[in-house]
């Protein structure tokens, strides 16, 4: 696969290119490496290499985050601070 290379342009936000080439600055690489990195993982996976979806969650969760919201407003529930008390009174 060596050989020859070609440029391609990518539109993409400011905020979001600043943010990658953080990320991929940190882990020792640019942006066109990563990019090749990901374009490479695709061929040898024949797919994107990572689930993409809205991540909407089903009714249970939307149900239980509900009943967090309700028990974090409800002042006569015990809240803990620190682990020990924590488990302290699930052993009682």
């Amino acid at each position: 696969m060596a050989g020859s290379t070609t440029n391609i342009s990518i539109r993409m936000d400011a905020d979001l290119k600043s943010q990658a080439d953080t990320l991929f600055n940190e882990l020792g690489m640019n942006l066109s490496t990563a990019f090749n990195i990901f374009v490479r993982q695709s061929l040898r996976e024949g797919r994107i290499p990572f689930d993409i979806s809205l991540n909407q969650p089903n009714a249970e969760t939307i149900e239980a985050m509900r009943e967090a919201e309700r028990i974090a407003k409800d002042p006569n529930v015990k809240g803990y601070t620190d682990m020990p008390r924590l488990f302290a009174d699930l052993d009682a």
